[in-house]
């Protein structure tokens, strides 16, 4: 009768060993060695939080860069706006390539508190953007269950900085919500499945898991900032806005309005900044459309060393974008993976029980 038990419990195993598992923390491949670069990652924070505890615990070192990435108000966010728990936000952060991998560029940096542990800190501070192995890894620490009150601890975010077919993008680390798809996401972000499907190693869209930290390349807008701008290449994808130009001019990405071209403007935050123009046009003013839909706008073309902004004359076309793609979901089958293995889960107490 016992080894009737096993053998039941021994074919449910093997069952359960059948499907394929993608690991949440697989690194993102990055071969452009000691490259850096801006990234993003989503960040599901656990409890009911605020914007400015969430920048404290990613040492995003102002309000501004958070708000721009998520896309909110600048004049109307305040720093202890609410954050709901299981609410998603995205977090900017430098990233920097070695040895085939991106990891954030020294930052975070996370301050060791009075219970803290590795393995707390990786899945339930950090929400599972990194594994403990990771976090001890890069803080050369022997022995993971030696830490100590007040020791500073860097994060390693996932990231990437290489190209992608070509282009230059912002490499973007989306935790996959419960029901997602490889198309939906692909349609969403405005790529293509196979790219995601090539830069995550999967070998399947059924191999996507809930939970996954996918590398999703975001197209960023066009702009015209010279090759040789301290802010060279300036990469805002879709819905975002950044500061810079030691933060005397804003610019932001609406692929709707203007065809994926960048928009910038005086950022009217700072009293020590030029005036910026174009001579007659200030910079981010535009003549009148034609009937073809172009104009010329006073652009952004970068800043040098001697703090000088520099500007151009652009023509844009306002016609409406012929690829934009819409965001859209789908229930993909491998969502189904944690049903399954909560359906046998549930077949195999029975038999637990009488192994007991």
């Amino acid at each position: 009768m016992a080894s009737s038990k096993l053998l039941l419990l021994l074919f449910f195993i093997t069952i359960i060993s059948s499907f394929n598992f993608t690991s949440a923390q697989q690194p993102f491949r990055c071969n452009s060695t000691g490259a850096t670069c801006n990234a993003l990652v989503d960040y599901v924070s656990p409890n009911a939080t605020t914007l400015a505890a969430i920048r404290t615990l990613f040492t995003i070192k102002n309000l501004r860069s958070l708000l721009g990435a998520n896309n909110l108000p600048l004049s109307s966010t305040p720093p202890n706006f609410p954050i709901p728990a299981n609410q998603t936000i995205k977090i900017p952060f430098p990233c920097i390539c070695n040895n085939g991998t991106g990891i954030s560029n020294r930052r975070p940096i996370y301050k060791i508190v009075h219970g803290d542990g590795l393995y707390h800190i990786a899945a339930e501070v950090f929400s599972g953007l990194v594994t403990f192995q990771e976090i001890q890894a890069v803080n050369k620490i022997p022995n993971a269950d030696l830490i100590e009150e007040g020791q500073d601890l860097w994060i390693p975010l996932p990231c990437s900085c290489d190209d992608v077919d070509g282009q230059k993008v912002v490499h973007y680390g989306h935790v996959v919500a419960p029901g997602s798809s490889v198309e939906g996401i692909a349609l969403q972000f405005n790529t293509s499945q196979e790219t995601l499907l090539r830069l995550n190693n999967l070998a399947t869209p059924q191999s996507l898991l809930a939970g996954a930290i996918l590398d999703v390349p975001l197209r960023a807008c066009s702009s015209t900032v010279n090759n040789n701008s301290m802010d060279y290449p300036l990469l805002v994808p879709n819905n975002t806005y950044v500061f810079t130009a030691n933060n005397c001019v804003r610019c932001k990405c609406d692929a709707a309005a203007i065809n994926w071209m960048l928009e910038c403007e005086s950022s009217q935050i700072n009293a020590s900044c030029p005036l910026i123009r174009c001579d007659n046009l200030y910079l981010g003013n535009a003549t009148s459309s034609s009937s073809n839909c172009n104009r010329t706008t006073c652009a952004y073309a970068g800043y040098n060393n001697n703090r000088t902004i520099l500007t151009t004359l652009a023509m844009e076309s306002t016609c409406p974008a012929s690829d934009n793609k819409s965001s859209a979901s789908a229930m993909g089958p491998g969502s189904w993976n944690g049903v399954v293995i909560l359906i046998i889960t549930t077949m195999m107490m029975p038999f637990l029980a009488l192994l007991g």
